[in-house]
């Protein structure tokens, strides 16, 4: 089977099979980041733009780690530099970037939805870096690679998703991509986090954050999105972090199966402990490291080569 889509704009739209491929893809190439030498041929004449409207640094560092070590040319390019500053549209200023002869445009927007008409406006492949509150698909494939390493399987797994669902792109691209390949997804926050009729996307919901740890074979904590909380969604933060915030003590009672990930940046103490961080049952480093490997495959498979290097 071949890939056939010239966009990444979200997994709500892929197949099964579809995420299937981009997670055999990142294992063929995994092995090239422990090489001597980091680099393969793949994209080698290929142009690739990170267009970050949003501050980043994983996940705009990963995706250019990824087009340098399949050998493309790359160019990263801030909101705080572009034309936007100025007046200029989004479309404009990415049609005149695409005017330079790029082949593909890694894409992070604060308005949900933005990268569609970035894909329906461009010739070039676009890639979606996280668009407003709607998906982050790169970290959710990201998120589903490691979590087939550590147990072998994607099928019958069960996964707890805590925090703040309401705004969570991460949320909503784990949900899809998990429950497609056949994993059993609890959404656990508080109710005022929870967006209404969350459960006909096929998940289960539970506000007892002991619960879901017990019943889990992996626990996500979302980063609590404190730029998102001027509309009082929370009475505090330290009631945040006693009901939902994942300390030692908490993951002790839920057993040493559990394996702990975190999309990144850590609000320390609020989400997750730092010994829970920085644990024996964290994988978040992991995490950080298949991102490369999943960016790699993604950039490969939109640009049309057709088998691995």
């Amino acid at each position: 089977m071949t890939w056939k889509h010239k966009h990444l704009l979200g997994l709500q739209d892929l197949s099964r099979r579809d995420i299937e491929m981009v997670l055999e893809t990142a294992k063929s190439f995994k092995e090239v980041s422990s090489r001597d030498i980091k680099k393969v041929p793949a994209l080698r004449g290929k142009t690739v733009v990170t267009l970050f409207f949003e501050a980043s640094t994983r996940t705009r560092i990963s995706f250019e780690l990824a087009a340098k070590r399949l050998s493309a040319d790359t160019l990263n390019i801030a909101a705080n530099v572009s034309s936007t500053s100025k007046g200029e549209t989004l479309l404009d200023t990415a049609r005149n970037i695409e005017a330079m002869n790029v082949d593909a445009m890694v894409v992070r927007h604060s308005s949900s939805g933005s990268v569609f008409l970035l894909a329906e406006g461009l010739k070039c492949s676009v890639v979606n870096a996280g668009d407003g509150c709607r998906e982050h698909p790169t970290q959710a494939l990201l998120d589903i690679f490691t979590l087939q390493e550590k147990f072998g399987r994607i099928e019958g797994l069960k996964v707890g998703i805590v925090g703040d669902i309401l705004h969570s792109r991460v949320a909503r691209s784990n949900i899809w991509g998990l429950t497609k390949l056949g994993a059993k997804v609890t959404v656990c926050g508080p109710a005022t986090l929870m967006p209404r009729g969350i459960e006909e996307l096929g998940v289960d919901v539970c506000y007892d954050l002991n619960r879901v740890l017990k019943q889990s074979d992996a626990l996500i904590a979302l980063r609590l999105q404190k730029e998102r909380q001027q509309d009082k969604f929370l009475p505090s933060m330290r009631e945040y972090s006693r009901l939902f915030g994942l300390n030692q003590a908490k993951l002790s009672e839920a057993g040493d199966h559990l394996i702990v990930m975190h999309p990144g940046p850590t609000n320390r103490g609020l989400e997750l402990s730092a010994d829970v961080a920085d644990g024996p049952q964290s994988v978040i480093l992991d995490q950080v490291t298949n991102g490369v490997a999943v960016r790699m495959a993604v950039l490969y498979l939109v640009l049309g080569t057709k088998t691995p290097a």
